[in-house]
């Protein structure tokens, strides 16, 4: 069992409809994965259901060691899971700074400074409002926000979502190096498979609900035999995962 995360025979979904069913994931400190699968077969609801958003009908959701099954959203938010909606759900009425600074969480390595850095766009538009963002800087704000609540994981949902090819490039390096350099560990659903096994080390393929399969990201990525069996995408090689 892992002491950081640990997801034992969950089933779940939306009222009576049933999603997840019967899945196992465990999650170590510092690890970075990326789950695939068709569309349909759970991904997106497997982060709404760690964040609260679902519901559980057998299984458990261990968090640093505590059942957090039945808590809260915002519960498990004070616990330190951070949550990058599709959506992505900035305050268009706020200037960038103040949707920053609004959730705010000390205690950890992320402050305004180091979004800044991270994302020097939001500098140069920190007195503009949410919604006079492009949607690569709304992203880019969304990331940022959920960041500076210094969350201990980081739930990203189809982060890269419409966003032209520099912004994600942009983006999809600002997610290496927060996972790579800063330590942090991040969940990552992305559409588009070689893009996601190159911002993870790990990766878990979904098929109706459950893990179909588990791996090391570089090695499925360099195999498009592998990766159009899981898929039923042609997939190319994969020359930029590390």
């Amino acid at each position: 069992m892992s002491d950081f995360l640990d997801i034992d025979k969950l089933t779940a979904g939306y009222n009576a409809a049933v999603v997840l069913s019967n899945l196992s994931v465990r999650i170590e400190r510092g690890q970075s994965l990326a789950i695939l699968g068709r569309n349909g077969v759970g991904k997106t609801t497997l982060l709404e259901t760690l964040m609260g958003n679902t519901s559980v009908k057998q299984g458990t959701i261990r968090w640093l060691g505590q059942d957090i099954t039945r808590l809260r959203p915002s519960e498990r938010a004070r616990r330190g899971i951070g949550w990058v909606p599709q959506e992505r759900e900035v305050f268009p009425s706020l200037t960038v700074r103040e949707n920053l600074e609004v959730v705010a969480r000390g205690g950890g390595q992320w402050n305004l400074e180091r979004v800044y850095e991270l994302f020097p766009r939001l500098r140069e538009r920190h007195s503009n409002y949410g919604g006079q963002l492009s949607g690569g800087e709304q992203q880019m704000l969304a990331i940022g926000r959920a960041l500076m609540t210094n969350p201990q994981l980081l739930l990203l949902d189809e982060p890269m979502e419409g966003l032209a090819p520099i912004i994600v490039e942009e983006l999809s390096e600002a997610v290496r190096g927060m996972c790579e350099r800063d330590g942090l560990t991040a969940i990552i659903v992305e559409q588009h498979p070689v893009l996601a096994l190159s911002m993870s080390k790990h990766v878990i393929v979904l098929e109706r609900g459950t893990v179909s399969h588990t791996g090391g990201s570089a090695e499925l990525a360099n195999d498009a035999e592998k990766l159009n069996q899981l898929l039923g995408v042609a997939a190319r090689r994969a020359t930029t995962v590390p």
